[in-house]
């Protein structure tokens, strides 16, 4: 049985074990207490028996105009719950309070461009490569954004790929 519900303070202190994979981007406190406190419909929990933290996602809202969109910080699954459709779940959950909640135009996210099974299973979940972010990652590694248009965009604008990478000082995002 999993419990899918708003993450708490008292996580902060159980779900280490969740952020060892390679591919999860990991923050300090401080970043996690503001995603916490500014976005608390954003920032939730996958909890199985015993109260094990399975998996969470992180996020907020942000833009103006028709940029005002949901954002996917983080989502991450331990590696021995993977393949239960909770990534799926959470995603899902994060697309509706954009959509519903706040009414953005759209969802997007950032993953690394090797990270070949989390950008088929966003394309699954309708995400398209909105564009290449050339050395996103420390530097080192290009991104890739990927978008999924909600509601309130109805000619699906937000998903229409540019046609140039994009360096990360382009960028456009609040600083938190």
């Amino acid at each position: 049985m999993t419990t899918i519900r708003r993450f708490c303070c008292n996580d902060l202190l159980r779900f280490a074990s969740v952020n060892l994979d390679h591919l999860t981007e990991t923050f300090n406190m401080s970043f996690y207490m503001t995603y916490l406190a500014r976005w608390p419909d954003y920032f939730q929990v996958a909890e199985g028996p015993g109260n094990r933290v399975m998996g969470y996602i992180m996020g907020k809202v942000e833009g103006q105009g028709e940029s005002w969109h949901g954002h996917v910080t983080a989502v991450t699954i331990a590696p021995e719950y993977r393949r239960q459709q909770l990534a799926k779940k959470l995603m899902n959950l994060l697309e509706e309070i954009s959509d519903k909640i706040d009414k953005a135009y759209f969802v997007d996210l950032f993953v690394r461009a090797s990270n070949t099974p989390a950008i088929k299973m966003y394309e699954k979940l309708g995400y398209v490569i909105y564009r290449r972010v050339l050395r996103y990652y420390s530097g080192e590694e290009d991104g890739l954004d990927m978008r999924k248009a909600l509601s309130r965009d109805v000619e699906k604008k937000s998903m229409i790929p540019l046609k140039r990478p994009v360096r990360p000082d382009e960028l456009e995002y609040d600083s938190i």
